[in-house]
């Protein structure tokens, strides 16, 4: 049964990855890769060259492999393949509705001015 309330980590896979992979091949990338064990409770969220296809590698009595397709326009993805950002579950449902999480804030600081 789907049960996604147990995840607590979200991993991106930055860059591109081969949509072609299954399971396995998905599993193998989070191991030898990131270094992450693909049975941890978390997703794994890995996306194509193209930016509109994403697949999402999940764990959870055995592996759910989640597809989701923009029908039109591109997602806004990390492009730094060196490291797997991990994001919050919010964060995720950002990026599927087109928000860009790449900067380190996703809000502009405020510096208060002394108008005295």
């Amino acid at each position: 049964m789907l049960n996604i309330n147990k995840v607590k980590k979200v991993y991106l896979a930055c860059g591109a990855t081969d949509l072609r992979r299954n399971i396995d091949g998905l599993s193998l990338i989070v191991k030898t890769q990131f270094k992450l064990d693909p049975f941890e409770t978390a997703l794994f969220v890995f996306c194509n060259k193209q930016m509109n296809k994403i697949k999402i590698l999940h764990f959870d009595e055995g592996f759910w492999l989640y597809y989701y397709r923009l029908e039109n326009g591109k997602l806004k993805w990390p492009i730094n393949k060196d490291e797997a950002i991990k994001v919050n579950l919010e964060e995720l449902s950002w990026i599927l509705k087109g928000y860009e999480v790449r900067t380190q804030s996703k809000f502009k600081s405020v510096t208060s001015k002394n108008y005295y």
